[in-house]
């Protein structure tokens, strides 16, 4: 129950951040809703009820789906890359508020 209250608060704080209108704040609210994501992710791969999902560490039956943490392992990576990109283009002041208008 916390874990979806958490992914809930997450999501209703990035949402609010998105919806700002500074790039930074943008930014940082698709970083978060990203985190949300992730979290979704992992927990819908069942890894708190299940043992490591390491060959040879346990019986077959009880081993967690390694699926699930590849692809919130992608999503961290290319999650990052895009945040790197934003923020560059946020620093060089390509945003459209701060064009003259001549």
């Amino acid at each position: 129950m916390t874990l979806a209250i958490t992914i809930g608060i997450m999501v209703a704080g990035g949402v609010y951040l998105m919806l700002q209108r500074g790039m930074v704040r943008i930014v940082l609210g698709l970083l978060l809703v990203g985190h949300a994501v992730n979290l979704l992710i992992m927990s819908a791969g069942g890894v708190f009820r299940r043992d490591q999902p390491l060959v040879g560490s346990g019986t077959t039956p009880f081993m967690a789906d390694p699926l699930p943490q590849a692809f919130v392992l992608t999503a961290i990576v290319i999650a990052f890359s895009i945040a790197i990109y934003m923020l560059t283009l946020a620093a060089s002041g390509s945003d459209d508020d701060t064009e003259d208008a001549s």
